[in-house]
Protein backbone atom coordinates (compact mmCIF):
# COMPACT_ATOMS: atom_id res chain seq x y z
CA UNK A 1 0.00 0.00 0.00
CA UNK A 2 1.58 3.22 -1.15
CA UNK A 3 1.35 6.41 0.87
CA UNK A 4 2.52 9.87 -0.07
CA UNK A 5 2.89 12.75 2.38
CA UNK A 6 3.73 16.39 2.03
CA UNK A 7 4.11 19.11 4.65
CA UNK A 8 2.99 22.71 4.62
CA UNK A 9 4.49 24.91 7.33
CA UNK A 10 2.33 27.94 8.18
CA UNK A 11 4.82 30.41 9.67
CA UNK A 12 3.76 33.71 11.20
CA UNK A 13 6.02 36.75 10.80
CA UNK A 14 8.19 38.08 13.63
CA UNK A 15 7.20 40.85 16.01
CA UNK A 16 6.46 44.43 14.96
CA UNK A 17 5.96 47.56 17.02
CA UNK A 18 2.27 47.48 16.16
CA UNK A 19 2.04 43.97 17.60
CA UNK A 20 3.32 45.26 20.92
CA UNK A 21 0.95 48.24 20.78
CA UNK A 22 -2.00 45.95 19.91
CA UNK A 23 -2.70 47.90 16.71
CA UNK A 24 -4.65 46.25 13.93
CA UNK A 25 -2.07 45.84 11.16
CA UNK A 26 -4.05 44.26 8.36
CA UNK A 27 -2.67 45.38 5.00
CA UNK A 28 -0.61 48.17 6.61
CA UNK A 29 3.02 47.51 5.67
CA UNK A 30 4.72 47.53 9.07
CA UNK A 31 8.35 46.29 9.36
CA UNK A 32 9.78 43.89 11.90
CA UNK A 33 11.26 45.48 14.98
CA UNK A 34 14.60 44.35 16.44
CA UNK A 35 12.93 41.65 18.50
CA UNK A 36 11.10 40.42 15.41
CA UNK A 37 14.32 40.22 13.43
CA UNK A 38 15.88 38.15 16.22
CA UNK A 39 12.80 35.90 16.44
CA UNK A 40 12.88 35.25 12.70
CA UNK A 41 16.55 34.29 12.73
CA UNK A 42 16.15 31.95 15.71
CA UNK A 43 13.06 30.30 14.26
CA UNK A 44 14.80 29.92 10.91
CA UNK A 45 17.51 27.79 12.53
CA UNK A 46 14.85 25.30 13.65
CA UNK A 47 12.85 25.37 10.42
CA UNK A 48 15.97 24.79 8.36
CA UNK A 49 16.13 21.35 9.98
CA UNK A 50 12.88 20.45 8.21
CA UNK A 51 14.72 20.89 4.90
CA UNK A 52 12.09 23.03 3.15
CA UNK A 53 11.98 22.83 -0.63
CA UNK A 54 10.18 26.13 -1.23
CA UNK A 55 9.34 29.32 0.68
CA UNK A 56 6.38 31.52 -0.29
CA UNK A 57 5.67 34.75 1.61
CA UNK A 58 3.03 37.43 1.80
CA UNK A 59 4.07 40.60 -0.03
CA UNK A 60 4.05 42.64 3.21
CA UNK A 61 7.52 43.51 4.46
CA UNK A 62 7.14 41.86 7.88
CA UNK A 63 6.47 38.52 6.19
CA UNK A 64 9.12 38.95 3.49
CA UNK A 65 11.82 39.78 6.05
CA UNK A 66 10.85 36.76 8.15
CA UNK A 67 10.98 34.49 5.10
CA UNK A 68 14.36 35.86 4.05
CA UNK A 69 15.90 34.77 7.36
CA UNK A 70 15.14 31.15 6.40
CA UNK A 71 16.00 31.57 2.73
CA UNK A 72 19.45 32.86 3.66
CA UNK A 73 20.20 29.63 5.53
CA UNK A 74 19.00 27.37 2.74
CA UNK A 75 20.10 29.30 -0.34
CA UNK A 76 16.48 29.43 -1.53
CA UNK A 77 14.61 32.24 -3.23
CA UNK A 78 11.56 33.66 -1.46
CA UNK A 79 8.53 33.53 -3.73
CA UNK A 80 5.94 36.27 -3.14
CA UNK A 81 2.17 35.83 -3.15
CA UNK A 82 -0.13 38.66 -2.00
CA UNK A 83 -2.91 36.13 -1.37
CA UNK A 84 -1.09 35.34 1.90
CA UNK A 85 -1.61 38.88 3.21
CA UNK A 86 -3.27 39.60 6.53
CA UNK A 87 -6.99 40.39 6.69
CA UNK A 88 -7.83 43.82 5.29
CA UNK A 89 -8.96 45.59 8.46
CA UNK A 90 -10.81 48.48 6.88
CA UNK A 91 -11.17 51.45 9.19
CA UNK A 92 -9.76 49.47 12.13
CA UNK A 93 -6.21 49.44 10.76
CA UNK A 94 -3.74 51.45 12.81
CA UNK A 95 -6.04 51.56 15.82
CA UNK A 96 -5.68 49.57 19.03
CA UNK A 97 -8.11 46.92 20.17
CA UNK A 98 -9.53 49.17 22.94
CA UNK A 99 -9.93 52.04 20.46
CA UNK A 100 -11.86 49.87 18.02
CA UNK A 101 -13.98 48.42 20.79
CA UNK A 102 -14.82 51.90 22.07
CA UNK A 103 -15.64 53.29 18.63
CA UNK A 104 -17.37 50.28 17.10
CA UNK A 105 -18.85 48.55 20.14
CA UNK A 106 -21.20 45.73 19.23
CA UNK A 107 -19.93 45.32 15.66
CA UNK A 108 -16.33 44.88 16.84
CA UNK A 109 -17.35 42.40 19.54
CA UNK A 110 -19.34 40.34 17.01
CA UNK A 111 -16.28 40.21 14.77
CA UNK A 112 -14.09 39.12 17.67
CA UNK A 113 -16.62 36.40 18.47
CA UNK A 114 -16.16 34.91 15.01
CA UNK A 115 -18.96 36.38 12.92
CA UNK A 116 -18.27 36.84 9.22
CA UNK A 117 -18.81 40.59 9.00
CA UNK A 118 -16.20 42.57 7.03
CA UNK A 119 -13.40 43.68 9.34
CA UNK A 120 -13.59 47.41 9.94
CA UNK A 121 -16.82 47.56 7.89
CA UNK A 122 -14.94 48.04 4.60
CA UNK A 123 -12.36 45.26 4.97
CA UNK A 124 -12.47 41.52 4.36
CA UNK A 125 -14.69 38.79 5.70
CA UNK A 126 -13.07 35.75 7.32
CA UNK A 127 -14.55 33.60 4.56
CA UNK A 128 -12.78 35.73 1.95
CA UNK A 129 -9.43 35.50 3.73
CA UNK A 130 -9.81 31.74 4.09
CA UNK A 131 -10.70 31.33 0.42
CA UNK A 132 -7.65 33.16 -0.90
CA UNK A 133 -5.22 31.53 1.55
CA UNK A 134 -6.51 28.01 0.95
CA UNK A 135 -6.28 28.60 -2.79
CA UNK A 136 -2.53 29.10 -2.38
CA UNK A 137 -2.16 25.79 -0.56
CA UNK A 138 -4.25 23.94 -3.13
CA UNK A 139 -2.43 25.40 -6.11
CA UNK A 140 1.10 25.06 -4.78
CA UNK A 141 0.68 21.47 -3.52
CA UNK A 142 -1.15 20.11 -6.56
CA UNK A 143 1.96 18.62 -8.15
CA UNK A 144 4.35 18.94 -5.24
CA UNK A 145 5.98 16.64 -2.73
CA UNK A 146 8.25 17.72 0.10
CA UNK A 147 8.06 20.62 2.54
CA UNK A 148 6.54 23.98 1.64
CA UNK A 149 6.84 26.99 3.97
CA UNK A 150 4.17 29.70 3.75
CA UNK A 151 5.08 32.89 5.61
CA UNK A 152 1.92 34.72 6.53
CA UNK A 153 0.03 36.49 9.33
CA UNK A 154 -1.86 35.51 12.46
CA UNK A 155 -5.40 36.15 11.28
CA UNK A 156 -4.77 34.62 7.87
CA UNK A 157 -3.19 31.56 9.45
CA UNK A 158 -6.21 30.94 11.64
CA UNK A 159 -8.62 31.33 8.71
CA UNK A 160 -6.51 29.00 6.58
CA UNK A 161 -6.28 26.33 9.27
CA UNK A 162 -9.96 26.48 10.19
CA UNK A 163 -11.06 26.19 6.58
CA UNK A 164 -8.64 23.52 5.38
CA UNK A 165 -9.32 21.36 8.46
CA UNK A 166 -13.06 21.74 7.78
CA UNK A 167 -13.85 23.29 11.15
CA UNK A 168 -17.12 25.30 11.13
CA UNK A 169 -16.33 29.03 11.05
CA UNK A 170 -18.03 29.87 14.38
CA UNK A 171 -15.57 27.45 16.00
CA UNK A 172 -12.37 28.77 14.41
CA UNK A 173 -11.64 30.51 17.69
CA UNK A 174 -10.77 27.13 19.23
CA UNK A 175 -7.59 27.27 17.14
CA UNK A 176 -5.20 29.18 19.37
CA UNK A 177 -3.41 32.12 17.82
CA UNK A 178 0.10 31.83 16.46
CA UNK A 179 2.75 33.73 18.39
CA UNK A 180 5.19 35.86 16.43
CA UNK A 181 7.66 33.74 14.44
CA UNK A 182 5.88 30.52 15.45
CA UNK A 183 4.37 28.00 13.07
CA UNK A 184 1.90 25.21 12.46
CA UNK A 185 2.49 22.15 10.29
CA UNK A 186 -0.11 20.58 8.02
CA UNK A 187 0.44 17.12 6.58
CA UNK A 188 -1.47 15.77 3.60
CA UNK A 189 -1.83 12.01 3.58
CA UNK A 190 -3.04 10.28 0.45
CA UNK A 191 -4.45 6.74 0.25
CA UNK A 192 -5.80 5.30 -3.01
CA UNK A 193 -6.73 8.67 -4.43
CA UNK A 194 -8.27 9.98 -1.20
CA UNK A 195 -6.51 12.71 0.76
CA UNK A 196 -6.90 14.51 4.05
CA UNK A 197 -5.11 17.33 5.84
CA UNK A 198 -3.93 16.80 9.42
CA UNK A 199 -2.62 19.35 11.91
CA UNK A 200 0.69 17.82 12.95
CA UNK A 201 2.00 20.80 14.99
CA UNK A 202 0.54 24.07 16.21
CA UNK A 203 2.20 27.21 17.56
CA UNK A 204 5.59 25.56 17.59
CA UNK A 205 8.62 27.80 17.91
CA UNK A 206 12.19 28.28 18.99
CA UNK A 207 11.20 30.46 21.97
CA UNK A 208 8.03 30.72 24.11
CA UNK A 209 6.20 33.89 23.06
CA UNK A 210 2.85 35.49 23.91
CA UNK A 211 0.34 36.08 21.13
CA UNK A 212 0.33 39.74 20.04
CA UNK A 213 -1.55 41.46 17.23
CA UNK A 214 -4.74 41.23 15.19
CA UNK A 215 -5.11 37.50 15.85
CA UNK A 216 -4.99 38.05 19.61
CA UNK A 217 -8.24 39.99 19.58
CA UNK A 218 -10.41 37.88 17.31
Amino acid sequence: MSEEKLKVVIWRHGQTDWNIENRFQGHSDIPLNKVGEYQAKEAAKVLAGMKPDRIIASDLMRAKATAQALADLLDLTVEINPLLRETNGGKWEGKTGPENRAEDGEYFVKWIDGHDEPAGHTGERRSEVASRAVSVVEKETENFSGTLVLVTHGGTARCLLGSILKIPMPQWGVIGGLSNACWSVLELTKHHGDSRWYLAEHNAGSLPEPVFGDDAVN
